[in-house]
């Protein structure tokens, strides 16, 4: 059997055209400090890292990651990378164990899951492209025809602007459509009248046999979300999404014994992290990221935990490695999708730095039975808008 050869990590720096900051774009965690400027900047995320991982045999597994990729890149290229030189790739589970208990001590949340995300998942790619197989049927094989996805953009901006992009994407027959609050806690009476403006005039454009969900990304806290569901309640929102910051796993449950589903878990990075979120009843959606979660080998474990409990899991971002878990797991019934734009928040960027990524026509995607692994490859179709650091 070949083994891993090298493991080969790239900082993908974005320099081309991106959307500028504009205000009340989306609330998040840093809103309840006093800030000047661009209050999201530090949610922003205009790097990219990828991680390919080489047998013997010349077979390249890729991964990726999305958070602190400098950061990521030093952590593997310095611990994890020679814990699986030498390894059979088909050891995944060995492999994974090694990268999570022998940096236990400093690498289980954050940077460290990150890093082992990004290794797994090109592990996952390569066993994949050895045995001529796509990822999802190695998970398990076709649980569904398609995959439906909900229309994932409509930031926060002034009501004509969402209702023109509303009412642009219910063209394209998506099964959902998430929008975001531009206003928090510091905004008072006036920004809770501000938000709901804006969720009534997007239920005017999708109606309501539509799901519209509704996401927070942790900029309020449980006091100001305690006022503000009973007011949402008539828009029957599927979820309301990380109202307070990932810590406050009490606050979700709190919150989610009320009228509203809560969704939670993109910033939760361990299985025991899930079981808490679950054991507490805090978490009506789980919404992990494959590539901070522990890559797909964790993510697997993530989804049978929550299967048990009947707490569906929708994978945060869309994107290759989450489109095959979802595929391959019942408990994974949609995706989140972004459309290919310029690039804003960050999530655009995976559409630039790969190819193979499906677009989702009427309102579903379908993933290959033919191609191996993931299905991408690193394009380089734009590699003059990036700086690439080796």
């Amino acid at each position: 059997m070949t083994k891993i050869k090298s493991v080969r990590t790239r900082v993908w720096n974005w320099k081309g055209k991106t959307v500028p900051p504009q205000g009340n774009f989306c609330t998040n965690a840093s809103d309840a400090l006093y800030d000047r400027g661009d209050a999201m900047g530090s949610f922003r995320f205009h790097q990219w890292l990828t991680c390919e991982v080489e047998t013997e045999c010349g077979m390249i597994g890729i991964g990726n990651a999305a958070l602190a990729p400098s950061l990521v890149k030093l952590a593997i290229d310095e611990h994890y990378a020679p814990m699986v030189i030498g390894e059979d790739p088909f050891d995944y589970a060995y492999l994974w164990e090694k990268m999570y208990r022998r940096t236990h001590a400093w690498g289980r949340k954050g940077v460290g899951m990150t890093a082992i995300s990004a290794v797994d998942i090109a592990i996952w790619d390569l066993m994949g492209k050895l045995t001529n197989k796509p990822v999802f049927k190695l998970l398990g094989g076709r649980t569904k025809e398609k995959i439906p996805v909900y229309y994932s953009k409509l930031y926060a901006d002034n009501v004509e602007a969402m209702q023109a992009e509303a009412e642009e994407a219910m063209k394209h027959g998506y099964q959902g459509f998430k929008t975001r609050f531009g206003y928090g806690p510091k905004d008072g009476m006036k920004g809770m009248r501000e938000n709901l403006k804006r969720v009534e005039a997007v239920r005017e454009v999708i109606g309501y046999d539509t799901d519209l969900m509704l996401e927070c990304y942790m900029g309020w806290n449980l006091d100001y979300t305690k006022r503000m569901l009973p007011k949402l309640e008539k828009f029957e929102p599927r979820w309301l999404e990380e109202p307070v910051i990932a810590d406050d796993i009490h606050g979700y449950a709190e919150l989610n014994k009320g009228p509203i589903p809560i969704s939670g878990g993109e910033h939760e990075f361990s299985l025991m992290g899930f079981r808490q979120l679950l054991d507490l009843k805090a978490v009506s959606v789980i919404q992990y990221d494959t590539n901070r979660v522990g890559g797909i080998t964790a993510a697997q474990k993530i989804n049978a935990l929550a299967e048990a409990y009947q707490v569906p899991v929708i994978p945060h971002a869309g994107q290759m490695h989450n489109y095959h878990l979802t595929m391959a797991n019942v408990n994974c019934p949609i995706s989140e999708y972004f459309p290919v734009h310029d690039v804003e928040v960050g999530n655009e960027l995976f559409y630039y730095i790969f190819e193979g990524d499906p677009d989702a026509v009427d309102g579903y995607l379908d993933l290959d039975d033919n191609k191996p692994g993931l299905g991408i490859s690193i394009s380089d179709k734009y590699l003059a808008d990036f700086e690439v650091t080796e």
